[in-house]
């Protein structure tokens, strides 16, 4: 569900012309509809009914301030994997007691700025970062609190890339030798043990996986239980899947059934890291066609938008679909198809948002929305070929605001500098 539709073969985000936009802010740009991040938030929170549950919000999915700010005031935390997401989860107004910090490589300094930020917990991931973290917590005089991300050696049936709980990822300790780090830590001055984390992948279209997942994680629990730890927090993580194409996810209302259903026993607050599903189809990309070039072999529709703004395709072969923002123009209007590749300017022939895609027969100057873009869109984006990066806008009913300008020339050096030997 979103709120992009057409209005007399026009498409609108809410109440504004996305035309209209185009006009003013230019383009590629980024566009999100605040009626569908709402919509997509309170859905998910809400499935989970009266069950104590925590939904952070996985900021590396989208990360701007505005929409962060948004989710905090709906209730929403945050689930961060650098200081840089924490100073921008703290900076949006998100209380740092429904924070959680994942990932694998933390350093000293991230350590001691979620410590002294007062952070619900850390997802520990090896041994090795739970002595740094002690030895940063003793430094500060302070109790760390800690969860520990095991791996539960689960398949998430999804690509190879975003897969995280299999035993040969990086993520997590393995299911087998996180007792006996759970034992350590117990006896360890600075250190409070709060919780138990798995995450197994990202776009997970079934729910077994999940559910395999939690079982493993509900026994490991028990165990547990057995030499005193006591659990107040399971974080699930997250990774439920959207639509690009066919696929066929489950809601969250089914989502929720099941872990509420595999819960039963447990005693403690369920933690929930969604990304994907809040945001991607709550976003599009906005682009103009430059030029369409035909070879003996190929169309090609040469837009303004890259693989630098939009990496999924070049990354993961990723489908998005792509509507004409205007439908009632040129060749387009007669109902005219053809296979074409959408490409950018970029000097990659990786550089593709589709390949021999079926399609409106765009014309140069006509723009394009390239659909459910949301989430791993802007985040995931770079200044290769030193082109400046998007801007970001964010509708709500029939205004829209800017919400992260775009990238000019002097941006792009604005941090270099050219040493006296060269001058």
């Amino acid at each position: 569900m979103h709120h992009f539709i057409y209005k007399d073969n026009e498409l609108y985000c809410e109440s504004v012309a996305i035309a209209d936009i185009a006009k003013a802010v230019g383009t590629p740009f980024y566009l999100y509809s605040s009626a569908t991040l709402t919509h997509h938030f309170n859905t998910f929170d809400k499935s989970f009914g009266e069950l104590p549950h925590m939904t952070c919000f996985a900021v590396k999915a989208c990360s701007n301030l505005a929409i962060l700010r948004l989710f905090s005031t709906l209730g929403g935390g945050a689930d961060i994997v650098s200081g840089g997401e924490l100073y921008r989860s703290l900076k949006a107004g998100v209380d740092p007691r429904r924070i959680i910090y994942s990932g694998v490589g933390k350093t000293e300094e991230e350590l001691r700025y979620g410590l002294v930020s007062g952070i619900l917990m850390f997802n520990v991931e090896s041994e090795q970062e739970l002595e740094k973290l002690q030895k940063v917590a003793r430094e500060q005089e302070l109790v760390a609190p800690v969860s520990f991300r095991i791996n539960p050696d689960v398949d998430p049936k999804t690509h190879a890339y975003i897969s995280t709980g299999l035993a040969k990822n990086k993520f997590g300790i393995p299911v087998e030798q996180a007792e006996k780090v759970y034992l350590r830590a117990r006896d360890m001055s600075h250190i409070k043990i709060m919780g138990v984390s798995c995450h197994i992948g990202s776009q997970l279209t079934e729910i077994s996986p999940f559910t395999e997942a939690l079982h493993k994680v509900k026994l490991f629990i028990k165990r547990l239980e057995t030499h005193g730890i006591i659990i107040d927090y399971l974080d699930l993580g997250g990774g439920l899947g959207v639509r690009y194409q066919d696929e066929k996810p489950p809601h969250p209302q089914e989502y929720a059934r099941a872990l509420k259903k595999e819960m039963a026993g447990l005693e403690c607050t369920l933690v929930l890291e969604p990304g994907r599903v809040i945001v991607s189809n709550a976003g599009i990309l906005i682009s103009q066609v430059l030029y369409t070039k035909k070879t003996e072999t190929k169309n090609f529709i040469i837009v303004d938008a890259a693989m630098n703004d939009l990496a999924r395709p070049s990354l993961y072969g990723a489908h998005h679909d792509i509507l004409p923002v205007i439908r009632n123009t040129g060749k387009a209007a007669a109902g005219s198809l053809q296979i074409a590749d959408v490409v950018g300017p970029i000097c990659e022939t990786g550089d593709f948002l589709a390949r021999d895609r079926e399609l409106p027969a765009f014309e140069q100057g006509d723009l394009m929305a390239v659909m459910s873009s949301g989430a791993y869109g802007f985040t995931m984006s770079s200044n290769y070929n030193s082109r400046p990066r998007a801007a970001e806008v964010l509708v709500k009913d029939d205004q829209f605001y800017v919400i992260r300008a775009r990238e000019n020339y002097e941006t792009l050096i604005r941090d270099e500098s050219i040493p006296d030997f060269l001058e």
